[in-house]
């Protein structure tokens, strides 16, 4: 499955494409949850909460 197609099954409410874009955003999400040298589990959480908003919102 291509990641357009991934997206759309998303949109429309999918949980393992939503899953799947999760595992694929995750490296960045964990690298942007890194404050000082250190995890930050709270900050990881609500970028989490972004990224599925912006799932939501994307229009194509």
């Amino acid at each position: 499955m291509n990641f357009k197609e991934m997206l759309l099954q998303a949109k429309a409410g999918r949980e393992s494409s939503v899953m799947d874009l999760l595992e694929m955003y995750k490296p960045l999400l964990v690298k942007n949850a890194i404050i000082n040298g250190r995890f930050d589990e709270d900050l990881y959480q609500e970028l989490c909460i972004i990224l599925l908003k912006c799932i939501v919102q994307f229009r194509m």
